[in-house]
């Protein structure tokens, strides 16, 4: 993967990292529509990742835990709003707690995911949009950026290993 940019745009409350991979489109699209692809690099590399719930489709939700190096676990889950098969997905990502409820506490951000040729490789843009600047600030503040960046450096082993 060549992590391509991270743009963050306090005023208009988003983060957009764009990603490219030498894989196919419908590959990329694999990564997060198989939800054992995906406990493979949704989460840092010392936060694993369980998916527990995976109904990719609008209506739908997806839930999951990070298990952190002392056991920790931090749950969240997506809401699914928008899937177009394999070039588009848009969920509501937010925290929740032991239960599984949602964590009204924590802010949720409008997560798009964008997959697309680029001339023989795939280019995949994943913005976050933030409820305010105050919620994306605590949100990078808690190591998303970090986060998501060592997650994302995790698909090109899952592309070698699962087909």
């Amino acid at each position: 993967m060549a992590l391509t940019s991270i743009d963050k745009d306090p005023a208009a409350c988003t983060m957009t990292i764009t990603a490219h991979f030498d894989a196919p489109v419908e590959r990329i699209w694999q990564v997060w529509a198989d939800p054992r692809q995906l406990e493979q690099w949704w989460g840092p590399p010392t936060w694993p990742a369980t998916v527990e719930e995976h109904d990719l489709r609008p209506g739908g939700k997806v839930t999951y835990f990070m298990t952190g190096p002392e056991g920790e676990k931090s749950r969240g889950y997506w809401d699914v709003v928008e899937v177009d098969a394999p070039h588009r997905l848009a969920v509501e990502d937010g925290f929740a707690d032991e239960a599984g409820t949602p964590n009204t506490s924590m802010p949720t951000t409008r997560m798009q995911v964008h997959i697309d040729d680029d001339g023989g490789r795939t280019r995949m843009v994943m913005s976050s949009v933030f409820p305010s600047t105050e919620a994306m600030e605590q949100m990078i503040s808690m190591g998303m950026e970090e986060g998501i960046t060592l997650a994302l450096g995790q698909i090109d082993g899952v592309l070698a290993t699962v087909s």
